[in-house]
């Protein structure tokens, strides 16, 4: 399974925002990484900014370039606002909605849960993290995981009625994919115009 491997506190500088998930704390240095960091003042050019987006929905989902331009090839031919169905297909991979459900705290512990078979849907194990989940699709955890440590940590405290989308049964230890969300709903810090903006260059 392709992933990125690199330096996450790095990359999480560069943006200025915690995209790998809340346990991955930002530096208290307010600017970017690398020994020049604290100099550079260059302003940004138009394409540059467009594609510093892209790079932040690739690095908060998860998915590399290949797998994002794929992903944005089929929300372009799709009804409707194409940067928004390009942000509701993201948040409707296994992986994400395994993150959004508590499951795991991050979605890099997601793909691996699923990658390890630790996840169901409908009943049955799936470990391809890049699967679409359809409205009314059950996403839970496999029976004999429930007592994972990981899981059970992940769980503890979790506030399951934060997505409107989403469905919790604490005695199943499982979620109902309610609908795709709301571009409103949807709290991630990404202005998917821009991403739009760039593959129509």
């Amino acid at each position: 399974m392709a992933r990125y491997i690199g330096p996450k506190s790095k990359i999480a500088r560069k943006f200025g925002e915690p995209i790998f998930g809340p346990d991955k704390v930002l530096s208290k240095k307010n600017y970017a990484p690398g020994m020049h960091g604290n100099n550079r003042r260059r302003k940004s050019s138009e394409y540059g900014i467009m594609l510093a987006e892209k790079q932040k929905a690739k690095y908060t989902y998860g998915v590399l370039e290949k797998q994002f331009r794929n992903v944005f090839k089929k929300a372009d031919s799709a009804p409707g606002i194409t940067g928004e169905v390009l942000l509701q297909t993201l948040e409707s991979r296994l992986d994400n909605i395994v993150y959004r459900l508590g499951i795991a705290p991050t979605r890099a512990a997601a793909r691996q849960l699923v990658s390890h078979c630790h996840i169901v849907v409908d009943g049955k194990v799936s470990n391809i993290p890049s699967r679409i989940i359809k409205a009314g699709q059950i996403v839970g955890v496999r029976e004999r995981s429930k007592s994972l440590e990981v899981i059970e940590n992940s769980l503890a405290g979790v506030n399951h009625s934060k997505y409107s989308w989403l469905e919790w049964d604490e005695s199943a230890k499982a979620g109902k994919f309610l609908n795709v969300p709301e571009r409103a709903d949807i709290p991630e810090n990404i202005k998917e115009q821009l991403i739009v903006e760039l593959y129509s260059k």
